[in-house]
């Protein structure tokens, strides 16, 4: 471990004087091969931990459908509301409690609890019965299920998401946000059309009269997929720039937050109004296209469903390929601008639009392609490039849950606002959202397209310094064993 009071005045030149971008490319070569394979499985587990968190983020969008087909007496818009929020609840406390955790205990812990909260909660959602065969219970039992996997869901973020910035800044610097995006937005994005085309596949099976096992075999299949990479994670390394950075005791929040208020503001401010849009019309876009669909069709609202998360998906590569060009902030400005371009669209045409489902879907794409394209893909990013290593989780996870408040708030308000002012309102209220997202981004979002992660945590460090704070950085244990390392690798 450093001790920061010693730090010495050549220490502190030396930090002043950042190095230019990317030039961390020539330092790969000396890594170790060791390093580099932990860098290159650290990546791997986090995309295939968020492919589980895409998918259980996009089950409830087919299963509204079933249920309110199955109990429509019983599944009201307030039940309805009350299910799917409380994914997004239990998200949020994983994102605040598992963004602290990942600083303080290591990246690691943080992840393998993750993977066995999801796991907990989806057992329960699949098992879940009323007491007597009770709807109501029903209800109520899958509303926790939900809550605890949204715990773990909600927990992947900031730990998958810091895990793999930090490995892509180890093992290709100059790639790190198209990396980054690939491994995070990517897999999150096509978790819905991976939703819908496993509904469709078990509703052929099964066939439309046995829609509580379409729905239960749907909730089962994502107990799977974390189980897929629980062991790569119990045996994954800790990325080398935690190991150095790791601050665990006396952590200087109040320090930090007079640093980085700005910063916190514009990543919070821009994920609460991203996931405002983007996830009410994720859960709730079945139903709008089963209700301009005839005869409100269940399969053919799912194949609906599957092509409009398909056209979304191009925004993703997008902004992979933008992000280093036109850089982070300007990035998220275009996304956010398809927002009221198209938001405008087919709110202000909604009744002449929807005649026309095929020309409906394509807009109703394209506007959520766009959203993918800009704060889908930067968000993530800007928020684990815009804090230092040791209080990276915490920042992200904060700057994340604030955004699953305004997905809450967001689902709570769809339903009301379809029912009082219209479905084209949705639309509507979506452009204004994209035009308050570009003021955000463009006042207080930092553009860190660039940068090294390690020169950002040298700033902080000799900021710290300046400041009088006294106290340990880096961690002794942070390194796993050579025999855990070559297992993984088998």
């Amino acid at each position: 471990m450093t001790d920061l009071a010693k730090m010495d005045k050549s220490s502190e030149d030396a930090i002043a004087v950042p190095e230019a971008p990317y030039k961390r490319d020539e330092e790969m070569q000396e890594l170790s091969s060791k390093e580099r394979t932990s860098s290159f499985f650290t990546i791997l587990a986090s995309a295939f931990g968020l492919i589980s968190d895409g998918y259980q983020n996009n089950l409830m969008t087919m299963a509204n459908v079933v249920f309110t087909n199955l109990y429509p007496e019983y599944y009201t818009s307030e039940v309805k509301t009350r299910v799917s929020n409380s994914l997004l609840v239990g998200a949020v406390l994983g994102q605040v409690i598992v963004g602290v955790i990942c600083d303080r205990l290591g990246r690691k812990f943080a992840l393998v609890g993750t993977t066995i909260m999801i796991v907990v909660g989806g057992i329960l959602g699949t098992a879940a019965h009323g007491a007597h065969g009770s709807v109501a219970g029903l209800f109520w039992f899958l509303t926790i299920a939900r809550g605890i996997t949204g715990v773990g869901v909600g927990g992947e973020y900031p730990a998958s998401s810091t895990s793999a910035s930090e490995a892509a800044n180890e093992r290709m610097p100059s790639q790190r946000g198209p990396v980054f995006i690939m491994v995070t937005n990517f897999v999150l994005s096509f978790g819905g059309p991976l939703a819908v085309a496993v509904f469709l596949i078990v509703l052929s099976a099964a066939g439309e009269d046995h829609l509580p096992t379409v729905w239960r075999v749907c909730f089962g299949i994502g107990v799977l997929l974390p189980l897929t990479v629980f062991y790569f994670r119990v045996r994954m390394l800790t990325t080398k720039l935690y190991r150095d950075s790791a601050i665990k005791h006396r952590v200087p929040y109040m320090l930090s937050l007079k640093r980085y208020w700005k910063s916190l503001i514009g990543t919070c401010g821009a994920w609460f109004l991203y996931d405002f849009v983007t996830f009410p019309n994720g859960v709730f876009s079945g139903t709008i296209i089963s209700s301009v669909v005839h005869d409100s069709d269940i399969k053919r609202t799912a194949e609906w469903q599957l092509l409009l998360g398909t056209i979304a998906l191009p925004g993703v590569f997008a902004g992979a390929f933008l992000c280093n060009r036109l850089g982070r902030r300007n990035t998220m400005m275009l996304g956010f601008s398809g927002y009221l371009v198209f938001g405008l669209i087919i709110g202000c045409a909604y009744e002449k639009i929807t005649n026309i489902i095929p020309l409906f879907i394509i807009f109703y794409g394209l506007m959520q392609s766009f959203g993918n394209m800009g704060p889908g893909d930067m968000l993530g990013l800007v928020s684990a490039e815009s804090y230092p290593t040791p209080i990276r989780g915490t920042f992200y996870g904060l700057s994340a849950a604030i955004g699953k408040v305004g997905a809450a708030v967001g689902t709570q308000a769809f339903t009301p606002i379809q029912d009082n002012l219209g479905k084209k309102w949705t639309f509507i209220i979506a452009a204004i959202c994209g035009v308050t997202g570009i003021v955000v981004t463009y006042l207080f979002v930092p553009d860190m397209t660039g940068v090294d992660l390690r020169d950002e945590d040298a700033a902080f460090m000799k900021y710290l310094s300046e400041n009088g704070w006294e106290g340990e950085v880096g961690e002794k244990e942070g390194v796993d064993s050579e025999d855990d390392f070559e297992a993984m690798k088998k």
